[in-house]
């Protein structure tokens, strides 16, 4: 934003987390009243955040053993996010790889989420009904996305709050779900 020449503050971070690549350039270009092409802030952006997690990702609380505990269980995982591919290999590289049978990325999607699109095509390719799966989000955008494409929803907020609703269960930390919690929460 200082290249674009206008303010950026956690209100301004807050409309964005979750969403798709357009939809933050987009809205950093109309914050800074700018005139540059999209694709050049894209690209400054993708850049950026490659530089970042280049140097070193932070993996949530209990993210590794939740994974390690699924896939000892035999339950497939996918990976659905609104990055775009180049940035999310970044992330899950980090994660280790292995852990998915599947993963979804913003720019694989014709809508990103809050539409439905990108769980309901994750679901697609493991072959299960997106009523048998369970959605850990951590925005309120991608808990949208799960509750229309018609997953249960686990939202484990992280930069911004989720509101409690009775479609979604929230927790505070990954470290809080286990496979027999995840089970339970499919009835």
């Amino acid at each position: 934003m200082a290249w674009l020449g206008g303010p950026w503050g956690p209100e301004h971070q807050d409309v964005v987390v979750g969403g798709s690549l357009w939809g933050c350039v987009d809205y950093m270009i109309a914050v800074a009243g700018s005139e540059v092409d999209r694709v050049e802030v894209a690209e400054r952006l993708l850049e950026g955040m490659a530089e970042r997690m280049s140097a070193g990702l932070t993996v949530m609380p209990g993210a590794k053993e939740l994974l390690n505990g699924v896939q000892a269980a035999g339950i497939p995982i996918a990976l659905v996010t609104s990055t775009v591919r180049r940035l999310a290999d970044l992330a899950i590289d980090a994660l280790g790889r292995d852990f998915f049978a599947v993963t979804v990325t913003g720019d694989e999607v014709e809508h990103t989420k809050p539409h439905p699109e990108p769980y309901l095509r994750a679901a697609g390719l493991l072959g299960v009904n997106p009523a048998r799966c369970v959605v850990l989000e951590d925005s309120p955008t991608g808990v949208a996305a799960g509750e229309a494409a018609g997953c249960v929803v686990v939202a484990v907020p992280c930069v911004v709050p989720i509101p409690a609703a009775p479609t979604r269960t929230i927790v505070r930390s990954l470290a809080d779900l286990d496979v027999a919690a995840l089970r339970a929460l499919m009835g």
